[in-house]
């Protein structure tokens, strides 16, 4: 089973820069976060070899963080060929963030 990548300053433009990616930005006290590792476990399977599904703890990661103006978690960004286009705040339905990396793909 695929699983998702870790995010760090180290490895984010470079994993990012090409193809669809799904971003979560959680951290690990965050109970909504938690709720939804699951789901972000799922896609990472189900979206194996056609996108990215990647993960930013952002106590650990607080650059990134900061860069992309994260203030509530879970954040969920979706970037495509390293830009930004899309980005849901809060806790979301496997089919919505399945939604949002099919319409990308297209």
């Amino acid at each position: 089973m695929a699983k998702y990548i870790e995010l760090t300053a180290s490895n984010f433009e470079e994993t990012l820069n090409e193809g669809v990616s799904l971003v979560d930005f959680w951290a690990p006290w965050c109970g909504p976060c938690r709720m939804i590792a699951p789901v972000i476990e799922e896609l990472a399977a189900d979206f194996d070899g056609k996108a990215k599904i990647c993960k930013v703890n952002t106590d650990e990661e607080q650059d990134i963080s900061v860069k992309f103006g994260i203030r509530s978690i879970p954040t969920i960004m979706f970037f495509k060929d390293g830009k930004m286009v899309d980005q849901i705040v809060g806790a979301q339905s496997k089919a919505a963030l399945a939604e949002k990396i099919n319409a990308l793909l297209a």
